[in-house]
């Protein structure tokens, strides 16, 4: 998002799945933020971080995938290391730390989009709800069209990608009809198309 709208001439596109969008009051900021703060943060990614990190970690993917079941694929091929070590605890806490107040800086821009925007959500999504940041960026986009999906969670990639693919595709193959179709429907929601679920 903030590319398309700093260098909207970079951007021939956009395919936005499972957003957050809005500032919204989040549970998680204050205590994953910690390890982003100088000093204490440097204490925390060196000693009790990757331990709670790894603690956490099965639960956190269990959270992102639900409704659905953690794919084997993920499960056996995620590097469970990699977000343990110090650096990647670092950079995870300055992006949840920055979270809020970027989206914050930008959501009065989301009208200066001209580019076809498609917006994809599970409608079972429990770390950003469809409703309150899809849906509602939809309606602030006039050229967006909006694709959720029944019964699937934040990790829409896992469990719909080929619906992904086609929407990337979509917008790079026939980007005029894709601008047309998604901005000649009127009631806004009407050009809201929920499509089915991956097997």
């Amino acid at each position: 998002m903030a590319l398309a709208l700093d260098h909207p001439e970079a951007v021939s596109g956009l395919v936005l799945l499972s957003g957050y969008y809005r500032p919204t009051l989040r549970a998680d900021v204050p205590s994953f933020s910690l390890p982003a703060i100088p000093v204490i943060g440097d204490l925390i990614r060196y000693t009790v971080g990757p331990l709670f990190g790894a603690a956490l970690l099965p639960l956190a993917a269990k959270g992102m995938f639900s409704p659905l079941t953690v794919p084997e694929r993920f499960a056996n091929g995620f590097p469970h290391g990699l977000p343990l070590r110090p650096s990647q605890i670092r950079a995870e806490a300055q992006d949840t730390a920055s979270m809020v107040p970027a989206v914050a800086a930008m959501r009065r821009r989301y009208r200066e989009l001209r580019m076809p925007v498609v917006i994809m959500a599970g409608t079972k999504d429990r770390i950003v709800d469809h409703r309150k940041h899809t849906v509602r960026l939809h309606q602030e986009i006039a050229q967006s069209a909006l694709r959720l999906v029944p019964g699937v969670g934040h990790m829409l990639h896992y469990a719909v990608p080929e619906q992904v693919v086609d929407a990337i595709d979509a917008s790079f193959r026939n980007p005029t009809t894709l601008r047309s179709a998604a901005g000649k429907v009127e009631p806004r929601s009407a050009s809201l198309e929920t499509v089915a679920p991956g097997p």
